[in-house]
């Protein structure tokens, strides 16, 4: 299985130690990991995203997991994902775990794992106390459960834009405030769903949900399952 995971703040850099330690104990397969941001972390991204220390989120995220699991083959791509670079990035039979902050990366990823035959992609976001976890499943050139865009106009019609585009004075202007308990929830209920993914994919499970709600401010988790 070939895993990547695309955007390592407040949520992917979190939920990489749990993913790497579960795949390093499992005896059901071979696994590969390629983290993939362009991005920087910095030391005012302490207060909620885990490194070790500053510099490129795909090249530190990556010498970190080395360093802790060095029987997993793991690989940076210090790139932000694009129009002109995504074939490279995400091809057939892969499980995509999508951590980013804008719709028009969201757009980009659904829209390129349409077109592959096989695929899976997991996509967390949130904001200040609440978010969501969608999953979407392509088998044999079929659609398991809809896109990511599906019943999102948000992620269908981005009114953002994709990070590669910005300047570096207008990333820095893109954060939005954050907790780090909201990004800890996006990336457990993110873990949960590769799991449950997994087991559909090895014929031992079934797809019970395709997408999660959670609201930290009232403590509800509503899951959904999407069809067409």
């Amino acid at each position: 299985m070939n895993i990547k995971v695309i955007g390592l703040g407040g949520i992917g850099s979190h939920l990489m130690s749990p993913l790497c330690r579960h795949i390093d104990a499992s005896r059901e397969g071979q696994y590969s990991v390629t983290v993939i941001d362009g991005d920087r972390y910095e030391a005012r991204n302490a207060d909620r995203q885990e490194f070790l220390d500053v510099g490129n989120k795909a090249e530190v995220t990556a010498e970190r997991m080395k360093r802790d699991f060095p029987g997993i083959t793991i690989e940076a791509k210090p790139q932000f994902v694009t129009q002109e670079n995504i074939f490279f990035m995400i091809n057939e039979g892969d499980v995509v775990l999508l951590g980013v902050d804008n719709h028009a990366t969201r757009k980009l990823v659904s829209d390129h794992c349409q077109t592959l035959a096989d695929v899976v992609l997991i996509s967390g976001g949130n904001e200040l106390t609440d978010g969501n976890v969608q999953i979407y499943v392509r088998s044999k050139g079929a659609d398991v459960v809809p896109p990511i865009t599906y019943l999102h106009p948000e992620i269908e019609r981005p009114s953002d834009r994709n990070p590669a585009e910005l300047g570096c004075e207008e990333l820095a202007q893109t954060g939005v405030p954050q907790l780090i308990f909201t990004n800890l929830t996006a990336a457990v209920l993110m873990l949960s769903a590769f799991r449950m993914v997994c087991a559909f994919l090895s014929g031992s499970g079934k797809l019970v949900y395709s997408e999660q709600y959670f609201d930290l401010a009232t403590g509800n988790t509503r899951a959904v399952l999407r069809k067409q």
